[in-house]
């Protein structure tokens, strides 16, 4: 019987990502690796693949990505591979009033296919504020506001810092999210938000504005989901750049 692909899931390795900043940061990736090997292949692809794993675990970058997936193809001997790893990613922030620091952590995945049509796509998963413009028009004191996650994935055409991608993300909310606030922070940030209110929709917008401005990004989709605080359901918002291109 013939399979369409194998490989293995749910693996997870300690890696080192590069830092904006020069240095590397120690993180812990979950990875899964997909492979069309041909019929009569025996090889395993557990063996292979931390072989191939453990020489770049100590620099991983997105320019790297394509050639560890290379080479797990060709030591596999298989038509297509496809490889996905994702991580936690930590930013110290600082309090918008205060400068108290905090760590901030971003969920980001590099997700890379070889064989046919092949390409690498950078994801991060920022937390915003959202301040409901209705809310704010139909009150006379105060607004609901609440959390909310935007994916961003893109395909880049050159180098792009993880960094780059989350700053991006962060000033098209209502307001940046911090891990650490004191008083005179929390005052800052709700009267921000409540100064630029948006609806998921406004925010999916805004992200894609800034990537079609971005010069090193040839197609991106932004998706955002708002944990609604006085609703039982979340708000979401969806675009892809191929639609835009069509619009």
């Amino acid at each position: 019987m013939k399979l369409d692909s194998v490989g293995i899931s749910d693996f997870t390795c300690p890696v080192r990502i590069r830092e904006q900043a020069g240095s590397l940061q120690q993180t812990v990736a979950t990875i899964r690796l997909q492979a069309e090997m041909p019929r009569q292949s025996r090889k395993s692809c557990v063996s292979v693949f931390t072989s191939i794993l453990g020489r770049y675990r100590d620099d991983m970058h997105a320019t790297i990505f394509p050639q560890l997936l290379a080479e797990v193809r060709e030591q596999l001997q298989a038509r297509q591979a496809d490889l996905e790893m994702s991580f936690p990613y930590f930013i110290t922030k600082k309090a918008p009033v205060t400068g108290t620091g905090s760590l901030m952590e971003y969920r980001c995945t590099f997700a890379g296919r070889t064989g046919g049509e092949g390409r690498l796509l950078l994801t991060v998963e920022v937390p915003v504020t959202t301040l409901c413009p209705c809310s704010k028009e139909i009150s006379a004191a105060g607004a609901h506001n609440q959390r909310a996650m935007v994916t961003l994935t893109v395909q880049p055409n050159r180098f792009i810092w993880l960094e780059e991608l989350i700053s991006l993300v962060e000033g098209c909310g209502s307001c940046e999210l911090y891990a650490l606030l004191k008083r005179p922070d929390e005052k800052f940030v709700t009267e921000q938000a409540y100064a630029h209110p948006m609806f998921v929709e406004d925010v999916v917008r805004k992200v894609a504005q800034q990537a079609r401005r971005h010069t090193g990004i040839d197609w991106f989709s932004v998706e955002v989901e708002s944990y609604e605080s006085i609703h039982k359901h979340s708000a979401y918002a969806f675009v892809d750049s191929n639609d835009l291109e069509k619009a």
